[in-house]
This record gives C-alpha cells, sequence and structure tokens, in this order.
C-alpha cells in the first residue's frame, strides 16, 4: 500500500522508518530495563555516558564558540559529575551547578555561552535525578522503570494518536507535525500504562500514581516541544543519527529530561522517612 493513499494507519511515516523505530525500541527498551534492574554502578556508568552523549549532541546543536579540546572536555565534565555521585553526591551536584554557573557567568562577553551553561543543566541534572531516584532498593527500580513506562507510553500514544487522527496543531512554529490528538493520546497511553504498571507491581493508591502519571507525561511532552524549539531556533532537524529512526540519544530521551527532575522533586516534596523512590510509589 502506497503511502497517502488515505487507507494508510501511519499514512506519512515511511515505513522503512517505522519498522527502524520499533527494532530499535525492541532493542533499547531491554537493556534500559535491565541496567535499571542491576542498578548500582552499572546504572551509574550507564547514566554518565548518556549525560556525556546528550552534552556532546548539546554542543553540536549550539555551536558556542569554544575550542575543540572544550568541546571535547566538557561532555566528560557532566559524566565525571554524574559518576561522582557513587563517592560524594552534594560535591558532584555542586560541581555541575559549579560549572554551569560559570559559563552563565561569562554570558556577558560571550552570549553564547548561556548554551553551555543550559546543556550541563540539561545533560546532567536528569541523570543525577534518576541516579537519587534508583538509589539501592527494589522500590528505587520500579520508580524508575514507572518513569520510563510514562515516558515510552506517552510517545507511543502521542505518535499514533497524532498520526491516525490528526487534527488541530499543538504547536506548529515549535513542531508542525505534533496534534492535540497526539497530545491527549499520549497522557491517556501513559495514564493506562501506569496504572496497569502500578497494579502488576502491586502498588497502592491507584488514583494518585494515575495524577502522577498524567503530571509526568505532561512535562514529558513538554520536554519534547522544548528540544523542538532549540532545534528550530538552531536550524537542526535532529539531534544525531546514533540511534537508527530516531535521530540523536536528545531526540530519544527528551521527555525522559523533564520528567526525571519532576519524579525527584514529587519525592522531595512528599518528604518521609525510608528510600527517595518509595515517596513516589507509595502514599
Amino acid at each position: 500500500m502506497k503511502p497517502g493513499t488515505g487507507k494508510d494507519i501511519l499514512p506519512s511515516v515511511p515505513a522503512s522508518n517505522l519498522v527502524q523505530r520499533v527494532l530499535a525500541s525492541l532493542v533499547l527498551v531491554p537493556v534500559a530495563v535491565g541496567i535499571t534492574y542491576v542498578g548500582g554502578i552499572a546504572f551509574l556508568t550507564l547514566l554518565a555516558l548518556l549525560s556525556a552523549l546528550v552534552m556532546a549532541e548539546w554542543l553540536g546543536i549550539s555551536k558556542p564558540p569554544i575550542s575543540n579540546y572544550l568541546r571535547r572536555a566538557l561532555p566528560v565534565f557532566c559524566a565525571i559529575c554524574v559518576a561522582g555521585l557513587a563517592l560524594e553526591p552534594p560535591a558532584a551536584v555542586a560541581g555541575l551547578g559549579l560549572g554551569a554557573a560559570i559559563f552563565a557567568a561569562t554570558a556577558a562577553t560571550e552570549p553564547r555561552n548561556i548554551w553551555i551553561a543550559a546543556g550541563l543543566v540539561y545533560a546532567g541534572l536528569p541523570a543525577m535525578a534518576l541516579a537519587m531516584l534508583r538509589g539501592s532498593g527494589f522500590d528505587g527500580f520500579l520508580a524508575v522503570i514507572f518513569v520510563f513506562v510514562v515516558v515510552w507510553a506517552t510517545d507511543s500514544g502521542a505518535y499514533f494518536a497524532g498520526r491516525s487522527l490528526g487534527g488541530p496543531k499543538l504547536a506548529p512554529r515549535i513542531s508542525p507535525k505534533k496534534t492535540w490528538s497526539g497530545a491527549i493520546g499520549g497522557a491517556l497511553a501513559a495514564i493506562l500504562s501506569a496504572l496497569a504498571f502500578a497494579y502488576l507491581a502491586d502498588l497502592p493508591a491507584l488514583p494518585i500514581l494515575g495524577l502522577i502519571a498524567l503530571g509526568l507525561s505532561v512535562v514529558a511532552q513538554l520536554g519534547d516541544l522544548a528540544e523542538s524549539a532549540v532545534k528550530r531556533y538552531f536550524g537542526v532537524k535532529d539531534s544525531g543519527s546514533i540511534i537508527p529512526g530516531h535521530g540523536g540519544v536528545m531526540d530519544r530521551l527528551d521527555g525522559v529530561v523533564p520528567a526525571a527532575v519532576v519524579a525527584a522533586a514529587i519525592c522531595i516534596a512528599h518528604g518521609g522517612d525510608g528510600e527517595l523512590a518509595s515517596r513516589l510509589l507509595r502514599w
């Protein structure tokens, strides 16, 4: 069946691209879940690597006027800060913040340095949030997977609902292909998937977890739009090409970035004793 005949479920998406997306997900999802389950150094190493790749892509998009040495050093710096959580969490967080503050302070003389500061926060803070959320207990594993399930369901639900239903555009100046039907479909898919996961994991307070899933879905979609706005500002289509069918690492993690930070913030706001992740899951 040829695209554009009106009979396709996804008329504007090349079949080869969809196949690539599915195949890449079939590889990446089990790897992500497996390493999250193992936790510890393995999970922290993955987060450090991802933060370095995100920072490298960010610099590739924004192209600040820095030396090649600094262009290579900044991703390594991000990875070191994330990995430093294993030894001295306060110092690791402070190091990342200090690095961002230094570049933000020099933006008065070189305005594009503000993009470096933003990139350090964008690449490092979500990785740190996920590391703290994971912790060492089983609730940490469940909490991180809960965030992943919400974001993955949001992406898939928005993709299929938007392509099949169409309708009014969500933010045409930022991302012309996104629709309100996709946004609503993504949110509904996130809520249903999160509730199914919570039920299977025997978690209490399903209505509250459903509301949390809705909130995380909304911020995940805002993160997607924010990344699209950055790419559009710099005239870039994809952040990279490392993941077949998806683009770069930033393109794959644009929803996880804000969702991870908000999930950690919910844990902190909830308060109480015990593992941080338990404050997200148990009410």
